[in-house]
């Protein structure tokens, strides 16, 4: 069975890419374009992992990491932010709120594939 992946991003070429990627990797993939309906998404389809831009629609993607967080229900969840906001500062609260990797946008298609396959605990 292969794993799920939720792809959070308002962006459409970035979604697309995304997504593109995800799939060639053999993932389950499904996209939400706010966070309103990540946060649904999470709660029916029960991702392995959510790729998650930090600045979204109807709520941003600090909510959605803490609301996911605060679920016992989805402990199992991994959470990798995606964000244009580089700075230590946007990295660490990040990973304060439970995100388990931050990547910086623009970010290298390779080097995110590898940080996705470790986070599923896939070798390479």
């Amino acid at each position: 069975m292969s794993q799920r992946v939720l792809v959070v991003e308002d962006e459409p070429n970035i979604v697309e890419s995304l997504s593109f990627l995800m799939k060639q990797e053999g993932f389950d993939v499904s996209v939400a374009n706010d966070g309103a309906t990540a946060l649904r998404l999470v709660e029916t389809e029960m991702p392995d992992l959510v790729v998650l831009d930090v600045m979204l629609p109807r709520r941003d993607g600090y909510d959605v990491c803490r609301a996911i967080r605060a679920n016992r229900r989805l402990d199992g969840v991994r959470i990798m932010m995606l964000s244009a906001k580089g700075r230590e500062l946007d990295r660490r609260k990040g990973i304060e709120l439970g995100a388990d990797d931050y990547v910086t946008k623009p970010f290298s298609t390779r080097e995110l594939v590898g940080r996705v396959r470790s986070l599923l605990g896939l070798a390479d």
